[in-house]
């Protein structure tokens, strides 16, 4: 009679520990899903950052442009000389290097 209360008491054990790990692994598909969620969330965040400066770094370019522009259409001799004087600085160093 003793054998059939141990195997009882076994299979008892066996179930509970089944349970116990039905319960954990429920848990981490959880916190995975928590985990993969945040990281989405952060991603989205980050990249509609990196959408705003790449967007105000092209207006800021395209103003400079406009200027460097309406600078060259004002004084063209004045932007032709400065031109000049930074192609030959360029080529000095370029020929030392």
């Amino acid at each position: 009679m003793s054998r059939i209360s141990d195997t009882g008491n076994a299979g008892s054990a066996t179930g509970r520990a089944g349970e116990a790990a039905q319960q954990v692994g429920q848990n981490l598909r959880d916190l995975g899903g928590q985990v993969r969620d945040a990281a989405r969330e952060k991603y989205e965040q980050l990249s509609g950052q990196a959408n705003e400066y790449y967007e105000q770094s092209k207006e800021k370019a395209q103003e400079w442009e406009q200027g460097l522009e309406s600078y060259v259409q004002e004084k063209p001799i004045q932007a032709l000389l400065i031109a000049a004087g930074v192609g030959m600085l360029l080529g000095v160093l370029w020929k030392r290097s």
